[in-house]
């Protein structure tokens, strides 16, 4: 599974892998459940690798996040993006310190963390990301 093939899509819980391209849209499989159905133009898609994070300084490829999270969690599910928002703050400012709060919501967080775990449970292996957050920082 390759991280530039990963969508979020607006109004479907779970992550989904690009399967094949067709006229009007894409096929993708649930990173979740594994079933596969159409995506159209009508969809509100995000591809993961070109999402990134506020912080004071820049904006941090999601890449780089989801990396420091694999990193502490080696690999495995993290916290439960069902915790209280006190939690979830504190954990995403162990991930990714100088994150900015005025603009990631506690709601962004919980959506990061829940990717993450999705990504665990389907067994990804996030020391992919390496070659896909240096590749970013080069492009800058």
């Amino acid at each position: 599974m390759e991280f530039n093939k990963i969508i979020a899509v607006t109004g479907k819980p779970g992550l989904f892998q690009i399967l094949s391209q067709t006229k009007t849209g894409v096929i993708v499989r649930s990173i979740v459940d594994g079933k596969r159905f159409p995506i159209t133009a009508t969809h509100n898609v995000s591809l993961l690798e070109n999402i990134a994070i506020y912080t004071y300084e820049e904006e941090v490829p999601l890449a780089v996040v989801l990396k420091n999270m694999a990193d502490k969690e080696d690999g495995k599910e993290g916290i439960s993006h069902k915790e209280s928002n006190a939690k979830l703050t504190a954990y995403f400012s162990e991930i990714l310190p100088g994150y900015d709060e005025e603009r990631v919501y506690a709601s962004n967080i919980k959506k990061v963390i829940q990717w993450y775990n999705t990504l665990a449970q389907s067994d990804f292996d996030f020391s992919s990301l390496d070659k896909v957050a240096t590749t970013e920082e080069e492009e800058k």
